[in-house]
């Protein structure tokens, strides 16, 4: 009893480490989702579909500029901030930080420079016309913004200031609502690119103001150090930097088909759809980079405690996302009016199919970082190619027969494919089995999506809704009873505790 007692405590704390870590940074997340909702819907009453698609147009191509010219630094600086902190060396730590924030200074003038010459091309390639060359040239201030605050970030982080990069996100995103809103309320469409300029400056600002608070040595920083260090960062950086621009540079291929097929008005339908299905997960998301990575790196040689971890991580997020996703799906008309306009009607049936998508990604994930953290670059890097490949080939299939639906679609396809071919490949590396409670969790999350799904697309407006609120109720209480489980009991507010115990029939004294 004793020894089953130990293990039982040792598996809660496990799992209240994982939980706390992703409630500090999923408060955050929360946080600036929040503002985000609220300055996507100010754009899209100020500007209606055609600008929100404008928008995410210009967004993916300073998403892709700052992932090709950041060349990954921001992340490899992490780690090699993370390494250095360890081992309390802070003029190691110094050394460090001055050449990441040299090197990106270097990397964002060369960006906003060669993002500028080649407008003309960019400006073809995603919108037919020359015409929006200058706006992608100013683009470039942002792109470089966009680079040196990966500097003050990757400090930050690296130092594991959890706090701190909570505040710095909602700081920066309370700034980057106010400059949006007010720019686009009096420019309307010419403030668009001007907006992802000023957020890109105020989001430098909010990481700046948090990284000074870090005291370091003054660092005297000589070319042989300088070279060494960044063909560390340069190196580690690869395949982040391959990650980031396969991803983004899908987007914006998906995106540019849509444009092609069915014009800037569905363009719009398909930016506003992919918003919302990334919102409840997105602090999930962000918490396996924030904290998990870090955490599953230092236990990459013992493979039998990384699958326990990963499992784990999987778990906790399959709970966390599975009655949202669901919730979306049944209510997605409301979503879409309440986040948007009527005149989004078009994004609903891809809104649900992104949620499949999502749920399926939030299996594969924590799967895909045992890749990472074994420090396997070259099968991460080709990993990432052939997802890159299968989306946007899916898309130009689906797009083409069914339309704007078909991008939803391709995505929910995507994930299909690669949580099986990532699962085949950790398997051989690390021996990883999912546990039974997750292949049963998966099983039934994927269940309730289908009937909820179908519902929704195949039975009359109310019908649809009653049978996914019901279907959702279930997996709240799913999720719910196996929480409470896991939970430190302590995290359980002590006047709402037996009611909860109550209502999932859970009995602590008997476990």
């Amino acid at each position: 009893m004793g020894a089953a007692g130990d293990e039982q405590r040792e598996e809660s704390r496990r799992y209240g480490d994982i939980i706390k870590s992703m409630s500090v940074i999923g408060l955050s997340q929360m946080i600036s989702i929040a503002l985000s909702i609220l300055r996507i819907k100010v754009l899209a009453v100020l500007l209606g579909p055609t600008g929100v698609g404008l928008f995410g147009l210009y967004n993916v191509i300073l998403d892709l500029g700052a992932g090709i010219a950041g060349m990954g630094v921001q992340s490899s600086g992490v780690r090699q901030v993370a390494i250095a902190v360890a081992e309390a060396d802070t003029a190691r730590i110094a050394l460090v930080a001055q050449t990441i924030s040299r090197l990106s200074i270097l990397l964002g003038v060369i960006g906003a420079v060669l993002l500028f010459l080649l407008a003309g091309p960019v400006s073809v390639l995603t919108f037919g016309t020359e015409a929006n060359a200058p706006a992608i040239g100013l683009l470039g201030a942002a792109l470089f913004l966009r680079i040196i605050a990966g500097s003050p970030f990757a400090l930050i982080q690296g130092s594991r200031r959890m706090g701190d990069l909570a505040r710095m996100t909602v700081l920066g995103a309370v700034l980057n609502t106010v400059v949006a809103i007010v720019l686009v309320y009096f420019l309307g469409e010419a403030g668009v690119v001007l907006s992802l300029v000023a957020m890109a400056f105020t989001s430098w600002l909010a990481a700046i103001w948090y990284a000074r608070q870090i005291k370091l040595p003054r660092a005297k920083l000589r070319w042989s150090s300088f070279s060494a260090e960044t063909r560390v960062l340069l190196g580690l950086g690869f395949a982040f930097m391959a990650s980031g621009i396969l991803t983004v540079g899908a987007a914006l291929a998906i995106r540019v088909l849509v444009t092609q097929h069915d014009g800037l008005e569905a363009a719009g339908n398909y930016q506003a759809a992919w918003a919302l299905g990334g919102i409840y997960v997105g602090f999930i998301l962000q918490a396996m980079g924030t904290d998990f990575y870090p955490r599953l790196s230092r236990l990459a040689n013992d493979h039998a405690a990384a699958n326990r971890l990963v499992n784990e991580q999987a778990r906790v997020s399959m709970l966390l996302a599975g009655p949202g996703l669901l919730a979306t799906i049944a209510l997605s008309p409301l979503v879409i009016i309440a986040f948007y306009s009527s005149a989004f009607a078009d994004a609903v049936p891809v809104l649900r199919w992104l949620c499949l998508g999502m749920l399926l990604r939030v299996m594969a994930w924590p799967m895909g970082y045992l890749i990472l953290a074994k420090g396997k670059q070259a099968m991460f890097f080709w990993t990432e190619v052939a997802a890159t490949t299968v989306h946007v080939g899916l898309a130009y299939i689906l797009i083409d027969t069914l339309g704007l639906q078909g991008a939803g679609i391709a995505f929910a396809g995507l994930y299909i494919w690669h949580g099986v071919l990532i699962n085949i490949l950790v398997g051989r590396l690390t021996g990883f089995v999912w546990s039974s409670e997750n292949v049963q969790l998966a099983s039934l999350f994927l269940l309730q999506v289908v009937v909820a799904l179908g519902a929704a697309e195949y039975l009359p407006g109310l019908e649809g809704v009653l049978i996914g609120l019901g279907v959702t109720a279930v997996a709240c209480w799913m999720s719910l009873s196996q929480l409470v489980r896991i939970f430190p009991e302590k995290w359980i507010p002590s006047p709402v505790r037996p009611l909860i115990y109550r209502v999932v029939g859970y009995r602590p004294e008997t476990a």
